[in-house]
């Protein structure tokens, strides 16, 4: 198995199957794609029942197209790769991305990054100094990005705190126990 569908497996795994959560900003879900995604992949408008019979295998090509390759993650050093992979499926490709670049500036990336959430040559760059330079500490700082996002995304819109222990949770597994949430 590739390490892509590794990754996929892994958030099938904490998506689990067809959810429709009314507080859930996303809609009906269905291994973690939603109504719009499948749409999307679909060219057309999927419906709820579409969502509800959505195979695994069309699943797992969604996840592949959209939110590993189609942002350029696999161009990530593999340090990261996971983190950023499951970044984009929770929060979209944009924010995945700017993640890394958020991080990568605080490490002091040189040039700066534009924070724009495209996957360029700069980016992959900065990403890949990180990754050499600073290992741990580019991924506390990555943890420490996203659970501030998190936390952010609550303190704006209250109904999300429901999701936020599940959410902190799914963070703790990409730390080691060397990368404390800082």
């Amino acid at each position: 198995m590739s390490d892509i569908e590794k990754m996929i497996t892994a958030v099938i795994r904490r998506e689990g199957g067809y959810v429709n959560h009314p507080a859930d900003r996303g809609g009906p879900t269905n291994y973690g794609i939603s109504q719009n995604a499948l749409s999307h992949h679909l060219g057309r408008s999927a419906s709820q029942s579409d969502v509800k019979q959505l195979d695994q295998a069309v699943a797992r090509e969604i996840y592949r197209q959209t939110y590993y390759l189609a942002p350029g993650l696999d161009q990530l050093p593999e340090l990261i790769q996971e983190f950023a992979f499951d970044s984009a499926v929770n929060h979209g490709p944009k924010q995945a991305v700017l993640f890394v670049q958020r991080s990568c500036n605080l490490l002091g990336a040189k040039p700066p990054l534009r924070e724009d959430g495209l996957m360029g040559d700069n980016t992959r760059r900065a990403a890949k100094t990180a990754a050499q330079r600073f290992s741990a500490r580019l991924v506390r700082t990555l943890l420490a990005e996203r659970r501030n996002f998190y936390f952010k995304l609550v303190e704006a819109k209250p109904s999300q705190q429901v999701f936020l222990k599940g959410w902190l949770n799914r963070l703790a597994e990409f730390d080691d126990g060397d990368t404390r949430i800082v």
